[in-house]
């Protein structure tokens, strides 16, 4: 190579390029290691995570997964079916205990989110009757409150149109906008989705 120019080569590259991320990987480790969290932090999010039932969705996971695998198995041995069925059953069973890996990881991820006393605070609240209720009915309430939003914006586009046209007639005589040639109240406003429109 012409000058000081170093050539280097494209495995010393990748060697450098891996030393930098295990140093990395190291450091990342050791800040982790730094910030652990304390028990009684941990208990705390695992009582909100409970309180709120935020992994109550993957409940499902392991059975879906043992229907599907005696789906594929039986297929191939359908004389089997009995014998494959309880076999898998028995497999799942074995598998179940690790949920609380899970649980242990989201209550990880809350507890690095939230202080110890947020936690403690969530919990309560969700814990509660008040909150227990706002669970249940949360969906619902999104719903309403979706209907109702799309009526009262269905109802601020028509009169905000029908405001302003009106008042082109201010416009014209220094302007000469053009007035609008339809009735502006019998335009529909814009739709959005889930709810009815009436007003």
């Amino acid at each position: 190579m012409d000058g000081d120019t170093t050539f280097m080569h494209p495995s010393q590259t990748m060697r450098s390029g891996l030393i930098a991320v295990a140093a990395f990987a190291a450091f990342a480790f050791g800040q982790a290691r730094a910030q652990e969290i304390s028990e009684s932090h941990l208990a705390a999010a695992r009582t909100a995570v409970n309180a709120i039932e935020s992994t109550d969705q993957f409940d499902n996971i392991l059975l879906n997964a043992a229907t599907q695998v005696k789906a594929d198995l039986i297929g191939n041995n359908p004389n089997l079916q009995t014998e494959i069925s309880d076999m898998v059953d028995d497999k799942a069973l074995a598998l179940a205990p690790r949920r609380g890996d899970l649980e242990n990881e989201v209550a990880r991820v809350y507890a690095r989110l939230f202080t110890e006393q947020e936690l403690t605070q969530i919990g309560e609240f969700y814990g509660s009757e008040a909150g227990k209720k706002l669970l249940r009915q949360g969906p619902l309430a999104t719903r309403e409150m979706l209907a109702a939003a799309e009526i009262w914006t269905n109802g601020i586009v028509r009169d905000l149109r029908v405001s302003s046209v009106n008042a082109m007639a201010d416009l014209m005589p220094t302007t000469g906008a053009v007035a609008p040639t339809t009735d502006p109240a019998s335009t529909p406003a814009p739709v959005t989705s889930g709810a009815s429109t009436a007003q």
